[in-house]
């Protein structure tokens, strides 16, 4: 199977089970998903809940067993003789490289198959050195922080790396990233696995956020938007319970969204009144500056509301209201039943979210807000970790590569 896909196999725990007769591996990928819950079974539950023989449900699990990725979980109760033994996922079995490119900053950590996080390095980095440059660092520090965390190359499952730029995902190229120069056309996948040969998938950072602070904190929805408003602005799309890239990666791209009272306004990619010409940290940062405030970047934005600058606090909020304008026609269109706001300036907290707030639910439609939750990341930095881990784990225990990996060392 090659190391990227264009869509992650789906997880569904309710996938039928093959038929009796069927080899013992032939849909043990399948039984995985039962236990991928976390809940512990017996034999008899499992063959109970799949209609299969207990013999092929002892086969299909001893082979998870030698695999690694299922182990012992104590004894059921006994209604005579031996009590049985129950079966569980064993997240620990296997470790996720979970990597976070940003504009100016790296966050590499190492992760279980369950997404928790067992070593972690922050590191300033600016994207805008290349691909090698930062790639190369990738690996470097990958393979220190699996040292410390007390795992090998060999018990790596894969790797994921959100980039902040459009991605091509079935290939993990960037896409002409407007912040990223050098890496138009980059073979991402190839150059890290040189150093580390094992499955690597890319995406956009927003869509590996969206697909974090969900996961972690909003699995009940299957309708969810999250908004990153920082040095970019964009947005990771859940509809249906499926991560939505569009056509070309670029879905979510609202960071060039016109927004009416920016006509006058030169964004950086050449047109005039952009969403993140008006409401990005920097942009933020410029309009303080023009009113003589020192203010150059996002960093300096947050400091100056933090001492209840009156003028920074009006321009965030500002900037929640230009948000809300381009929120209030996609929450028409996809009727969402969560907004969650991230990213650097989304640490202001309730500055942003109260001018987010103001517009949508003034210009939306009521059907489509009569439910509509706006909230702040939970996740916070941790949200693009969280996703490259689950973008990888969706991928690699996957009924399709589970198969092929109990097939291999069977």
């Amino acid at each position: 199977m090659s190391p990227t896909s264009g869509k992650e196999p789906g997880i569904d725990a309710g996938t039928e089970a093959a038929p009796d007769g069927a080899g013992s591996l032939s849909r043990a990928g399948d039984l995985f998903q039962l236990l991928r819950d976390g809940k512990a079974r017996t034999r008899a539950e499992l063959a109970l809940t799949t209609g299969l023989a207990r013999s092929t449900v002892a086969a299909r699990i001893d082979a998870l067993i030698s695999s690694g990725l299922v182990g012992p979980a104590g004894e059921a109760s006994s209604s005579g003789g031996r009590p049985p033994s129950r079966f569980a996922f064993n997240p620990a079995a296997r470790s996720v490289l979970a990597v976070d490119v940003g504009a100016t900053h790296v966050i590499v950590a190492v992760t279980d198959l369950g997404g928790n996080v067992l070593a972690e390095r922050r590191l300033a980095q600016d994207v805008a050195d290349g691909p090698e440059a930062v790639l190369g660092r990738v690996v470097d520090e990958g393979k220190t922080l699996l040292s410390e965390a007390g795992r090998s190359a060999t018990d790596l499952a894969g790797i994921g790396i959100g980039l902040p730029g459009p991605v091509e995902h079935a290939t993990g190229k960037p896409v002409k990233p407007p912040i990223m120069p050098g890496w138009d056309g980059f073979d991402v996948v190839r150059y890290v696995q040189r150093s580390l040969p094992v499955p690597v998938l890319v995406d956009n950072d927003v869509n590996i956020m969206a697909l974090g602070e969900r996961t972690a904190y909003w699995p009940e929805h299957d309708n969810f938007l999250f908004i990153k408003v920082a040095t970019g602005i964009g947005a990771g799309i859940i509809s249906s319970g499926e991560l939505q890239r569009g056509a070309n990666g670029t879905a979510g791209d609202l960071g060039h969204v016109r927004v009416p009272r920016g006509d006058e306004i030169l964004c950086r990619c050449g047109n005039y009144g952009c969403l993140e010409a008006l409401a990005s940290g920097p942009a933020v940062a410029r309009e303080l500056a023009r009113q003589g405030l020192p203010a150059e970047k996002g960093g300096d934005v947050l400091r100056l509301v933090s001492e209840g600058n009156l003028q920074a606090i009006q321009a965030l909020r500002q900037a929640g209201r230009d948000v809300g304008d381009v929120l209030a026609t996609v929450v028409n269109l996809l009727n969402p039943s969560v907004i969650v706001i991230g990213g650097s300036l989304g640490q202001a907290g309730e500055h942003l979210m109260a001018g987010v707030r103001e517009v949508v639910y003034r210009r939306s439609l009521p059907l489509a807000t009569s439910h509509l939750r706006i909230a702040l990341s939970m996740a916070g930095d941790q949200a693009a970790i969280l996703g490259a881990s689950q973008m990888v784990t969706q991928h690699v225990l996957s009924p399709a590569v589970i198969e092929a990996t109990l097939q291999a060392t069977g």
